[in-house]
């Protein structure tokens, strides 16, 4: 197989990330069924409510490590609640009707977190080992939450699960992929530079 020559490269990925830009942070299907797991930014780009709480929660919290204070002893307690948190919501499988709010199970565990990893950064040299002890934990389970999967709890009732063609949940993606194939593969073929 002949190498692609760098430019293409460059111009292929471009393309990727330009194709799939509307979605790459969504990762759940586009339909109404998972309307309350998709914030829509702007016309045409979505994000995961979850990974947005989450993201928010950690951003909060690391600048109010900045601003608020609480005892060095403190922080291994929060620490420990905002992992409790984050373990409570990535093991639980549960009904859609009993599960945590996002704000709850996404948003105050991150909080937390980066709030007790932000302190305790600032405690000079002892801290950082503390702030880094405190880290590793998280990517255990975050690394957990990704081999779990997502909950497609409303796929298994869709009328459209069983179809032969793509659901609307995941049809503009297909689309998408299909024109950014072609387009690439004529680049290809032609060798664009």
């Amino acid at each position: 197989m002949a190498a692609i020559p760098a430019r293409l490269a460059v111009r292929i990925d471009r393309l990727a990330l330009t194709a799939h830009r509307f979605h790459r942070f969504a990762h759940h299907p586009l339909c109404d069924e998972y309307r309350g797991e998709v914030v829509r930014l702007g016309k045409r780009n979505r994000v995961c409510r979850g990974c947005l709480l989450t993201a928010l929660g950690g951003v909060a919290g690391l600048t109010g490590s900045i601003f608020l204070v609480v005892p060095p002893a403190a922080l291994f307690w929060l620490w420990a609640a905002g992992l409790l948190g984050l373990v409570y919501t990535i093991a639980r499988r549960s009904p859609r009707s009993v599960r945590p709010r996002k704000f709850v199970a996404r948003f105050l565990p991150a909080l937390v977190i980066a709030y007790a990893v932000g302190r305790s950064v600032q405690l000079g040299p002892a801290g950082w080992a503390l702030g880094a002890a405190l880290t590793v934990p998280i990517f255990g389970a975050v690394t957990f939450y990704r081999r779990r999967g997502p909950d497609r709890t409303p796929c298994a009732t869709c009328a459209e699960r069983n179809l032969a063609t793509p659901c609307r949940g995941i049809a503009p993606i297909v689309r998408r992929e299909r024109a950014f194939r072609r387009l690439a593969g004529q680049w290809l073929a032609r060798g664009d530079r």
